[in-house]
């Protein structure tokens, strides 16, 4: 429900260009996506806090989240149920 502005603001945080336009609901992220380090995952969650209302707690913050795009979508979706 939220993949497409999810996938917008990840290629908007990391300059992804184009070639972002490939991702989808499967797309891993993490350690597949050379940008997405400690800093862009900060950089993200502040630009999903600001696009969305909402607000991330640290211990809300895992790997899990960060495996897809769908999964941080459903992150998202979560958050805003």
């Amino acid at each position: 429900m939220y993949l497409d502005d999810v996938k917008q603001i990840l290629i908007d945080v990391l300059a992804l260009g184009p070639q972002g336009q490939s991702l989808n609901a499967q797309s891993t992220l993490l350690g597949s996506i050379p940008e997405l380090d400690s800093m862009a995952v900060v950089n993200l969650i502040t630009a999903l806090e600001e696009h969305f209302g909402i607000t991330v707690e640290d211990d809300e913050i895992g790997a899990a989240t960060f495996e897809t795009l769908g999964s941080l979508a459903d992150f998202v979706a979560a958050k805003l149920a």
